[in-house]
């Protein structure tokens, strides 16, 4: 029920939300508008979520065998817009 697999799919998913949300509602707000909250609400949490896929994923490295390219694109999906949903989809979809 609550296995490490099934935690990286929810944090994969929150830390994907949290930055689609910095990128494209936040920094928008926070330029165009001269205001910053968003930025301030959305950052710290977005910070967290992203350390914790960041530990996440190597301590699951082992248990997918992923090797050193695909660990590195798991890696890479987590400063890419939209990265950790494709990871989710192509990776965590079938595990659990």
């Amino acid at each position: 029920m609550f296995s490490l697999v099934n935690v990286f799919r929810v944090v994969a998913f929150l830390e994907g939300a949290s930055y689609i949300l910095l990128l494209f509602i936040a920094t928008p707000i926070k330029y165009f508008a001269d205001n910053d909250e968003y930025v301030k609400l959305l950052g710290m949490p977005h910070g967290i979520l992203f350390m914790l896929y960041v530990v996440l994923a190597f301590i699951l490295k082992p248990d997918f065998n992923w090797d050193s390219k695909q660990f590195k694109g798991v890696l890479l999906a987590s400063i890419i817009p939209f990265g950790t949903f494709f990871i989710e989809r192509k990776y965590l979809k079938t595990a659990s």
